[in-house]
């Protein structure tokens, strides 16, 4: 039996919460979010007689196995949403299971308080017009996406012009034509086109695509045009994602927008927001995203879709004077 799972067991279930608020609080959460997930975290262990809670926190398949008893258990005993009540009691079992499986060594079992954990930061509190996301959420937004005449199309488009005319990037017509279609279609505001096409031949970016290699997007994205020295790092990840989807997801403003909110109100993951601005860091917070609200049966490709429009109904863009390449 795992350490902790030993000496959490032996608690009270008012010691184990008297702990696990201790460390929500140093995590810098709100009040409410420490309240409720040191409610929903337990509720399999209050009302799942026949399941061994702290076997399951050890099983690889936690998730799956929390999956199922929630539905039987929320089934019998709740009239609302059962999914999204599902989602949320999960996302918060997550949230204890990582506490309980990592270092606990600083709470020192037994002789913490609460008390003795500042708060980190402040953070804000949850927007009731904002849903949890979840496998329901995602495909309604993946539905969406493809019932949108615009998006589809536009989509389509693309794929042809990567994929079928225009695969590789020895070619600078080629290269230019993809560079100017992207600039236009996301509106990125690069307003001289020609020095970032050239930009990528010379960078010789074919074998990297392929291979999914990160520092790729760091590579395309610094470049000088008349003297100025320009970061296009959202066109970066667009350029590439367009030629190699599920190793190279897109960053923009919606994204992050919406990654800074669930870090803020659920705090699936810590980071600075300036860590997005890093394309391995940004990769790792999207797959942090991902494991936490339970949506690894989708690809990084699909929830780049769900996050870019559910950023854009929740979080919209209010701009003002554009500067070039807005990242978006």
């Amino acid at each position: 039996m795992n350490e902790n799972i030993a000496k959490l067991k032996a608690l009270s279930i008012e010691g184990v919460r008297e702990l696990y608020r201790a460390h929500l609080t140093a995590q810098g959460l709100s009040p409410s979010t420490i309240q409720v997930s040191c409610s929903d975290a337990f509720y399999l262990l209050r009302h799942d007689d026949s399941l061994d809670f702290w076997s399951m926190l050890e099983r690889p398949d936690c998730d799956t196995i929390a999956y199922e008893r929630l539905k039987a258990t929320l089934g019998k005993r709740s009239q609302g949403n059962v999914e999204a009540n599902i989602s949320g009691y999960r996302a918060h079992l997550r949230r204890f299971r990582r506490f309980v499986l990592g270092d606990m060594t600083e709470l020192q079992i037994g002789k913490v308080h609460s008390h003795d954990m500042r708060p980190v930061r402040s953070l804000k509190a949850r927007r009731p017009d904002v849903p949890q996301p979840s496998a329901t959420e995602v495909e309604k937004y993946l539905r969406a996406w493809d019932e949108l005449e615009n998006y589809a199309l536009q989509e389509d488009a693309l794929n042809k012009l990567f994929f079928n005319l225009c695969p590789e990037n020895t070619d600078i017509s080629g290269i230019l034509l993809k560079a100017a279609v992207l600039n236009d279609f996301y509106s990125t505001n690069i307003y001289s086109i020609f020095p970032v096409a050239k930009h990528i031949l010379d960078l010789n970016i074919d074998t990297r695509l392929r291979t999914g290699d990160e520092s790729l997007v760091e590579a395309i994205q610094n470049i000088i045009i008349g003297g100025k020295r320009l970061r296009l790092y959202s066109f970066a990840t667009k350029y590439c994602s367009h030629h190699n989807p599920e190793d190279y997801p897109i960053y923009d403003s919606y994204v992050d927008k919406v990654l800074c909110y669930f870090r803020n109100v659920d705090s699936f993951s810590t980071f600075h927001s300036e860590a997005l601005k890093s394309y391995p860091e940004f990769k790792r917070i999207l797959r942090e995203f991902r494991a936490f609200y339970g949506l690894e049966q989708f690809g990084l490709k699909e929830i780049d879709k769900f996050l870019w429009q559910f950023g854009k109904e929740h979080f919209p863009n209010h701009y003002g004077k554009k500067k070039e390449e807005t990242v978006k």
